[in-house]
């Protein structure tokens, strides 16, 4: 029997847990996370991928029908894991793979392959399962972050800065108080115009410290006025604190609408008067689109 398409899956939260833990996958699985990542990379040594694997099948199994919330971030094309896997954990129907340490397009156009390969072994509607790539992990892929428009599966792209760190051979990716050195952040930057050039979601990355909420909020915040449209979660006491930033507040919402409204009662007009200033088509633009955000558009 074919799977139908998923319905649009809200994408804030994305909550990881290592796959050779069912208690953190059910954990994962039950929270208010957007989406649970069961990791078969970096969570998991070498000597226990097979176990996950199974692992990660077995839970999958066990969930209810609709799993288009339950990811599987895999390993990467440049290893020896990638397909071991897919072919253990296709069965289970997962509704989306996180894809790390791409070089490019080229690495998304092969897992595409791939997944066709198992969707018509397996009985799933052909392009269902989903992707969201990592395309700052490798040094070369900074140079392809723009490349991704009509990529087959991709619904989003993030960052990570610790494997950039390794690739290009950084003592630290961070200044003396604790930001981002000026590499990372430009990773940051391209990973979100890369998903703009594509038309898809940027998803910010992990905040290492899961105690500091106060700080996660601020950072969250901050990358959605940037344009992300969601974060990468470490700990189930990041995701309430996730969710909330990336919905636009009462506030922002009620003054989108009067832009779009004050536009609305003067159609054609490309500029108009709005409290003591004046607003031009691309803030009407921004106000259509944090309303879409909201559901309101």
């Amino acid at each position: 029997m074919m799977m139908s398409d998923h319905a649009p899956l809200k994408m804030r939260s994305w909550l990881f847990a290592p796959g050779d833990s069912e208690k953190k996958m059910a954990k994962a699985a039950g929270s208010n996370a957007d989406i649970a990542i069961f990791d078969l990379e970096d969570a998991v040594s070498t000597e226990e991928k097979p176990t996950a694997r199974r692992m990660v099948l077995e839970f999958l199994d066990s969930q209810p029908e609709d799993r288009s919330r339950l990811w599987v971030r895999v390993n990467p094309l440049d290893g020896p894991h990638t397909l071991a896997d897919l072919a253990a954990i296709m069965p289970g129907r997962p509704g989306g793979i996180m894809l790390p340490k791409v070089y490019g397009r080229p690495d998304v156009e092969t897992m595409d392959h791939y997944l066709s390969a198992f969707e018509a072994a397996h009985g799933i509607a052909a392009g269902s399962t989903k992707l969201i790539v990592l395309v700052t992990e490798t040094a070369a892929a900074l140079f392809t972050t723009g490349d991704y428009k009509g990529a087959p599966r991709v619904v989003a792209l993030t960052w990570g800065a610790e494997d950039l760190a390794a690739s290009i051979g950084a003592n630290s990716n961070r200044n003396p108080d604790g930001s981002y050195a000026f590499t990372y952040e430009l990773a940051r930057s391209l990973t979100l115009l890369g998903a703009a050039t594509a038309g898809v979601l940027a998803i910010e990355t992990i905040q290492g410290d899961f105690r500091d909420l106060v700080g996660l909020k601020a950072r969250a915040e901050k990358v959605r006025r940037d344009g992300y449209r969601g974060m990468l979660a470490i700990h189930p006491a990041q995701v309430d604190v996730i969710n909330a930033a990336f919905d636009p507040t009462a506030d922002e919402i009620a003054e989108a609408q009067e832009i779009v409204d004050i536009f609305a009662a003067s159609p054609g007009v490309g500029a108009i008067g709005y409290k003591g200033g004046m607003l031009d088509r691309p803030y009407l633009a921004r106000a259509q689109t944090l309303l879409a955000l909201a559901g309101r558009g």
